[in-house]
């Protein structure tokens, strides 16, 4: 007990340091707000380090370094990171094979501020400190068969900013470009399922602290991400389809581009892979619980009221509404959430102490996030509290590591990898491992399913769900850009079934698709290219009190909001007319 309590006042501790350093306010200038700027625009001007505000006159969440230590022999890593560690921001020591890096994860920059995809995450800082930080290579070793981060590592960071910001895969836990479908502030980044803040872009911005010839990012494998064009300011030439090439010295690094990857495309040096991303890496620590999406929110102001107390703004149509929140003395947080009506609902959360890993060891817990967090002292019951509207949420980031192997399907068959068609984490409640033994490792369905095929449904594959499960649900949905369409809904499946077959219609209930009919609806897309489908699965303490006649999926998420006790979700993609 003596030691738990010491490591929760510790963390608060630390809360309370970084709180009362204060933040810089968010600029002015608002990319959604004009309609001059488009998305692409907007990569063009972080690329030229464009509309970048002044440095900031307020305190900044900064994290004080530890004493300085001996730099490696070969200096050129410390020196990428020496500007950050000047200002205290970060703090950074080696051994015989590591780089290790120390920060709270917060930037000096504006945060939050044009995100339009918003999960309602806030920025916290986190202790990557001590064996909970970052480390890279100091001798990268080439890999015979390096890894791509197109179908892979959608969990945890890639690469670390020199500002000690981790940086995630571009393409978010569902394969879909984070950056143009709006979940990016003006800077590139956003806040994971434990409030913890990292980029999915380049962080260009950061060549006006450490010069346009060094390196901005080291990627997780140890080798250096440089910006737009090469040290000695030249234009970049015959990158490989990593993102990367060797100068004239034999050195291999990567480049950041205006367009996807926008840094490492994968790995040229070796890594090792586990559950879909890195390892190790650390882990981010959740003081409260992750939320749901808000549909139609934009976030358009994040300030600091008081040193301790931070103000978060956001639009839905023509209403604001706002995130309050504030580290108290003994390290509780408060929020307070004010919706775009003016219902104000106050919630407190007391820090845990920092574990060892959670769920088997050390990884990241951010996107790859925790469940839940430091308990709410006026816990609401799930559905109550801050906006919730999931009627529309995508599936949730995955969550960080296991050290368990997924269990068996009922075919005596392991579920694959997550990263290898998605299957991903609920938000409060517990996590599911989805899977179907129809798609391969390839992650595509097979034209059987589709409007090009016979049309059946696939066979669906899921982990027992935790004890006290009644009965599961399944909802099959697809985001397109102006919508968000459900192709299969059924609901009442016996607690104790752990898969649907092939071709199912006989067992639980079959809700409506979008064409309000209670069958399945085979993909069938108009639009050329890839397109990408999530199958959830819902762990219900009950059956949900659903009319037949109104079971659609909107109608179904509503019901369950607070019956679920797990879920997990399986993504997968189907491109019409391509061979199978």
């Amino acid at each position: 007990m003596y030691a738990r309590d010491r490591s929760l006042f510790a963390f608060a501790c630390l809360l309370l340091t970084t709180l009362a350093s204060g933040i810089a306010t968010a600029h002015p200038w608002h990319r959604h707000r004009d309609g001059e700027h488009s998305r692409h625009d907007h990569a063009d001007a972080i690329a030229e380090g464009a509309s970048q505000p002044s440095p900031p006159t307020e305190p900044r969440f900064l994290l004080t370094a530890a004493a300085q230590p001996e730099w490696p022999a070969d200096a050129d890593i410390a020196r990428a990171f020496e500007p950050f560690v000047e200002l205290k921001a970060i703090s950074c020591r080696s051994d015989d094979r590591y780089f290790f890096v120390e920060s709270n994860g917060i930037p000096d920059h504006p945060l939050m501020v044009g995100i339009r995809a918003w999960q309602q995450q806030v920025p916290l800082p986190q202790k990557y400190v001590g064996d909970n930080a970052w480390r890279i290579p100091l001798e990268p070793v080439p890999a015979s068969n390096p890894a791509s981060t197109k179908n892979g590592f959608l969990r945890g960071a890639i690469a670390l900013a020199v500002n000690g910001v981790p940086i995630f895969n571009p393409l978010n836990n569902r394969g879909e470009d984070a950056f143009l479908i709006g979940e990016l502030d003006d800077y590139g980044g956003h806040c994971g399922r434990a409030d913890d803040y990292h980029y999915h872009i380049a962080p260009v911005h950061l060549e006006k602290q450490v010069g346009k010839g060094m390196p901005i990012a080291y990627a997780l494998d140890g080798y250096p991400i440089y910006g737009y064009t090469e040290p000695d300011g030249s234009k970049v030439t015959g990158l490989d389809w990593l993102n990367g090439h060797e100068d004239a010295d034999g050195h291999y690094h990567y480049h950041a581009t205006k367009a996807y990857p926008y840094l490492n495309g994968g790995f040229h040096g070796e890594v090792t892979e586990r559950d879909g991303q890195v390892d190790p890496q650390p882990r981010a620590e959740p003081v409260r619980p992750s939320l749901q999406p808000l549909r139609g929110a934009t976030i358009v102001g994040f300030t600091s009221p008081t040193p301790t107390s931070r103000r978060l703004t956001y639009e839905v149509g023509d209403r604001q509404g706002f995130v309050d929140y504030k580290l108290g003395g003994d390290g509780t947080l408060a929020f307070e959430y004010t919706d775009p009506s003016g219902k104000k609902t106050t919630e407190t959360y007391t820090p845990r102490s920092q574990g060892q890993g959670g769920r088997g060891g050390p990884g990241p817990r951010g996107e790859g996030g925790p469940r839940g967090g430091g308990g709410p002292r006026n816990s609401p019951r799930r559905g109550d509290g801050p906006p919730r509207p999931g009627d529309d949420r995508p599936p949730p980031p995955p969550e960080g590591p296991d050290d368990r192997q997924p269990p068996p399907s009922s075919s005596g068959r392991r579920a694959a990898a997550r990263e290898r068609a998605g299957a991903t984490a609920s938000s409060g409640a517990e996590s599911l491992t989805v899977t179907s033994p129809a798609i391969g490792p390839d992650g595509n369905l097979p034209v059987e399913f589709t409007c090009d095929g016979a049309g059946v449904s696939p066979p669906v594959e899921w982990q027992a769900g935790p004890p006290g499960t009644k009965s599961y649900a399944l909802t099959l949905w697809h985001q397109a850009p102006d919508q968000l369409k459900s192709y299969w809904v059924v609901y009442g499946i016996p607690g104790k079934s752990t898969n649907l077959s092939k071709n199912s219609s006989n067992v639980g209930t079959t809700g409506l698709n979008d064409k309000q009919r209670a069958e399945y609806d085979p993909m069938c897309s108009k639009g050329p290219g890839v397109k990408t489908y999530h199958i959830t699965i819902y762990a219900l303490s009950a059956e949900p009190n659903l009319p037949t006649r109104e079971a659609t999926r909107d109608a179904l998420l509503d019901a369950i909001r607070d019956i679920t006790l797990a879920e997990g979700t399986l993504t997968y993609t189907y491109e019409r007319g391509a061979q199978r």
